[in-house]
């Protein structure tokens, strides 16, 4: 998307509504009912941005809404802003991967300040991501971006060249992924020449990165006027499948130098507002390298997790930071410490081991562990199991809370490897 076909068209005499008469409403855009509910809550003025299969719902529930195909930028994408501005909308809040940039050019019309939309390109492009960080000197392993299966060819030997692989080796893998999906969609890890031909024509242009090794982590950052408000921690324990927040202690003593690198970050990419969720890796020697970062409401059930752990709502914090008219006052007394939380929360996202299912069965020994919370588990209509798309689409997921982290590692590795599906 370019910034200009977001611009209004002045030559058909369209007025600016006037600021000091029009409403101040906040923008969701996407569809998200944890956030609709909070905006809610909070008694703030929103209105909803998202796809128009969405708009019955809405007019059943009374949410002011306004359907848009995201994934459709043509002369028309003008509208929208033009929409949004007449209903008084003063802040664009993305609440996933695709609505990234349209919120950036919003909030840059909205604001006047044009290079919003382009940090908002930056941190939708694997590729340019990965340069501003290095540019920034912050630490990445090496990447290229692939045209065609023989530039991943290229790339695999040069890495393993590098690190003095002589034949008969195994080969240090490699990763490729798309440039613009969220998280780990359409994410290869490849080890051998033949498996190159795994990869779909229609995957490229891809991004191609080293192998990291390390402890793998994301953290949630709140921030507001460039300014990290608030910081969690979310422990992998396996990628994809299954974490808890707050990490555990032997994560948690590296926090000074985490909080140190999320602010150099904060700093290189110019970010103001809002919630970004970067991921990292960490070697047993503490040093840290940059994995990726997305600026919308992160997955694996984060936000729910840090509700639970801390006592607030993410999604009223995302809000709150991305409201350049919050108050620092406001935001110190929303936010607690970071080391004043209740207790470990974990989720394990559950997909079938096999293609085609009879029935769901869940043990009375996990219902009944002291740290088992919830279940919403269920059992697909037809039999058939769905392919798993990145790590999207699980069928349901097993929430824990406790008060050990070792503990609540153990729960989750056990029942990842346990089938509930017969």
């Amino acid at each position: 998307m370019d910034l200009d076909q977001m611009e209004v068209n002045t030559s058909v005499g369209q007025q600016e509504v006037n600021p000091e008469t029009k409403p101040y409403l906040t923008a969701l855009i996407g569809w998200s009912l944890q956030a609709i509910e909070v905006a809610a809550r909070m008694e703030r003025p929103f209105v909803v941005v998202g796809p128009p299969e969405f708009e019955s719902y809405a007019e059943k529930h009374e949410i002011r809404f306004v359907g848009w195909d995201f994934n459709k930028l043509n002369e028309g994408s003008d509208q929208l802003y033009k929409k949004l501005n007449a209903l008084g909308v003063e802040v664009a809040i993305p609440l996933y991967e695709e609505c990234v940039e349209w919120a950036g050019a919003l909030n840059a019309r909205f604001r006047k300040e044009p290079r919003i939309f382009n940090r908002s390109l930056l941190l939708r492009d694997k590729g340019m991501m990965k340069r501003k960080a290095q540019i920034a000197g912050i630490k990445v392993g090496v990447f290229e971006e692939a045209h065609n299966k023989e530039d991943v060819v290229r790339f695999l030997r040069r890495v393993n060249d590098a690190l003095l692989k002589v034949d008969g080796d195994v080969l240090d893998p490699i990763h490729v992924k798309p440039l613009d999906k969220a998280g780990s969609v359409g994410h290869m890890a490849i080890r051998t020449i033949d498996e190159i031909d795994l990869i779909e024509e229609n995957a490229f242009p891809l991004l191609m990165e080293s192998h990291l090794d390390g402890q793998e982590f994301s953290v949630e950052a709140f921030v507001h006027k460039g300014k990290v408000q608030f910081l969690n921690v979310t422990e992998y324990v396996r990628l994809g499948y299954s974490n808890f927040v707050p990490a555990s202690p032997s994560l948690r003593e590296k926090r000074p130098l985490i909080e140190e690198a999320v602010q150099q970050l904060v700093d290189a990419f110019e970010i103001e507002y809002g919630v970004i969720h970067p991921e990292y890796f960490i070697t047993p020697n503490g040093t840290l390298h940059f994995g990726e970062v997305a600026a919308r409401v992160p997955g694996g059930h984060i936000f729910e997790l840090i509700e639970r752990a801390y006592g607030f709502s993410a999604y009223e914090a995302q809000i709150l930071c991305s409201d350049p008219k919050t108050t620092q006052e406001e935001l110190d007394a929303f936010f607690p410490s970071p080391y004043d939380y209740k207790g470990y929360a974990g989720c394990l996202m559950v997909h079938p081991q096999k293609d085609f299912v009879n029935d769901l069965e869940v043990p009375d020994e996990l219902e009944q562990n002291s740290y088992f919370e919830k279940h919403d588990l269920f059992t697909p209509a037809q039999g058939k199991v769905a392919e798993r798309i990145g790590f999207g689409n699980h069928y349901g997921t097993i929430f824990f809370f406790g008060e050990d982290s070792e503990e609540m590692r153990y729960l989750l590795k056990e029942y990842e490897e346990y089938d509930f599906y017969v």
